[in-house]
């Protein structure tokens, strides 16, 4: 076994399908934990066929090399927090579930993606069963949006109050701590609901105006992966991963002929381009 490397870095690993358009899945979590200064390792659980005008179809990767590939990473890297998006299959929850109970890494952030915002399924049914009964209790927090709360729980959510429900209820189905995101309320609201009857936040925003809203539930995800990983409570982080979405929405660039993606890294400096005639050493 390799030995486990030490950086300066906080290792955090993305489990997810991939996105050829990059504004979802584990190419979108690399840029998201990138702009939080911390280090991204991926595993990829299912291939997508997809653009900004929504998704195709997907294959799912065999769970034998889901299994190796988080196995290898984690003997060789200590993760300081993991981000479990679509993972496609039932095979891949079994994967994700002991793995988890194996490595018990702390900072699991479960995002139950079951469809696209087109409304294609993610995830088959014995996959979404999975998800509820072994995957949901392990994770340190679960961040459904309004409609996974809805589906997971078999309750309407449209309002606070009814995402208060849903979490109640998601409480009862094992789930510690839940955050349902309500991105498409007016005014935009997440509802943190703590473990062990500690208390319901809510963080209230402002709507963004424009077309780039892409992998928002990937991006707060990710984002609230990482802040745990900084060292960040759950409030904290929680507040800080809302407030990057928002900015990552506010920076976006229209790309793409569908819904664009965000700009994941707009809080993070770039150099200028180069003039015509700079040059650095060893160009």
């Amino acid at each position: 076994m390799a030995s486990r490397q030490r950086t300066g870095l906080p290792v955090v690993l993305s489990v997810a399908g991939h996105d050829p358009s990059s504004g979802a899945g584990v190419t979108a979590d690399i840029k998201t934990i990138a702009a939080h200064g911390c280090y991204a390792v991926t595993c990829i659980t299912a291939l997508t066929v997809q653009s900004t005008q929504g998704v195709k179809r997907f294959e799912t990767v065999d769970a034998r090399v889901i299994t190796e590939c988080l196995e290898e990473l984690a003997a060789d890297f200590s993760i300081a927090a993991m981000r479990i998006g679509m993972l496609g299959s039932a095979e891949a929850a079994r994967v994700a579930e002991a793995f988890i109970r194996r490595h018990k890494l702390g900072n699991e952030v479960l995002d139950p993606i079951l469809k696209s915002s087109l409304g294609t399924e993610l995830i088959s049914g014995d996959g979404t069963r999975m998800l509820k009964q072994k995957l949901l209790p392990l994770a340190k927090v679960i961040t459904p949006n309004i409609d996974e709360a809805g589906a997971l729980t078999g309750l309407p959510v449209g309002n606070v109050e009814q995402m208060q429900a849903a979490a109640v209820e998601l409480h009862k189905l094992g789930a510690r701590n839940v955050i349902i995101t309500g991105g498409h309320l007016d005014p935009p609201v997440d509802l943190l609901s703590l473990a062990e009857g500690k208390g319901i936040k809510l963080f209230t925003g402002k709507r963004v105006s424009g077309h780039s809203t892409h992998g928002t539930g990937c991006a707060f995800a990710t984002a609230l992966a990482c802040n745990l990983a900084l060292g960040r409570n759950l409030t904290d982080a929680t507040k800080a991963a809302k407030e990057y979405v928002a900015s990552a929405m506010k920076a976006a660039v229209p790309l793409g002929t569908g819904k664009g993606p965000l700009n994941h890294l707009a809080t993070v400096a770039t150099n200028p381009r180069r003039r015509r005639g700079d040059s650095e050493e060893g160009d």
